[in-house]
């Protein structure tokens, strides 16, 4: 019986170090995705809203956040350690994935700002075309009036052009770098009309006035998805504060949720319904323009 014993170990530990074996070539490429990756997407954005960062530091700072947060969640729970390994463990993963939609959300709130200054700045090409500036020379002007980002931007450009490439492609450059529909469709009308000749300054009044009835629109629309956002995050944060509610008044009534296996199941459940509801109610709340 014990050799039958030994026998099947030995075959289970062999099977396990033939699969190991078999994917971590796969295994390995994916967590060097997972790392340099991510870090290379973060530098990407940080570098299109002009912070210079270097790639170890973000790197770095990754692992700082992820490792810092599943140690301090892993400390909270003990000296229960099944619950402290596998909490700490989430919160790593979340830490990890963190880094990446904070860039994003940054990257969207500095595209909206270039549109919003997109009207008073293409007012402002419009009059300086119009008194006999030509087209640098009024990129220049607003280079000097207004503030960041349109000014790195246009600066960007203005350099990009001294350098010795065309207008044409460093408004193309603009475009990429900051990806609105506005901003092409004002890089699309220089374009054009560089090209086939009519009225530049007509034309940048003509997408000031389409810019601001759409920023009339979008901003009703975002009052009323900031509305639903703040009601889902409400009803999000009942279970947890309930929760630390009846800790500090009934300890004991909450103890078994923190130190039974059946407690530990219930809370990666409301972990799990809590990451659901909050998908959900950013897909209910997401509307088109």
């Amino acid at each position: 019986m014990e050799l039958q014993k030994v026998a099947g170990l030995l075959i289970f530990a062999g099977a396990a170090f033939g699969l190991s074996y078999h994917f971590s070539q796969r295994f390995l490429d994916w967590l060097r995705f997972q790392s340099l990756g991510n870090r290379d997407y973060i530098v990407e954005r940080l570098t299109l809203m002009f912070v210079e960062t270097p790639a170890e530091r973000i790197l770095l700072y990754m692992f700082l956040l992820s490792f810092g947060l599943g140690t301090i969640v892993f400390f909270v729970f003990l000296p229960n350690l099944v619950p402290a390994i596998l909490f700490g463990v989430i919160a790593t993963i979340i830490g990890w994935k963190l880094p990446r939609p904070i860039v994003d959300f940054l990257f969207k709130r500095r595209v909206q700002k270039f549109v919003l200054q997109m009207v008073d700045g293409l007012g402002l090409m419009a009059n300086g075309l119009k008194s006999g500036l030509s087209l640098v020379q009024a990129l220049n002007l607003v280079v000097q009036e207004m503030p960041n980002p349109m000014k790195q931007e246009f600066a960007l450009v203005l350099n990009e052009n001294k350098l010795g490439v065309s207008l044409e492609d460093a408004f193309n450059n603009l475009s990429r770098r900051v990806p609105a529909e506005d901003v092409e469709m004002f890089v699309t009308s220089i374009n054009i009309l560089k090209e086939t000749g009519g009225n530049l300054a007509e034309t940048f009044e003509t997408i000031v006035l389409t810019l601001r009835e759409r920023i009339k629109i979008e901003a009703k629309i975002s009052a009323m998805v900031q509305q639903g956002f703040l009601q889902g995050m409400i009803v999000m944060a009942v279970p947890p504060l309930l929760g630390v509610v009846i800790s500090q008044s009934d300890p004991e009534f909450m103890e078994p949720l923190l130190t039974t296996p059946v407690g530990w199941a219930i809370l990666l459940v409301i972990l799990g319904l809590e990451v659901l509801g909050f998908f959900v109610i950013m897909r209910i709340i997401k509307i088109e323009v």
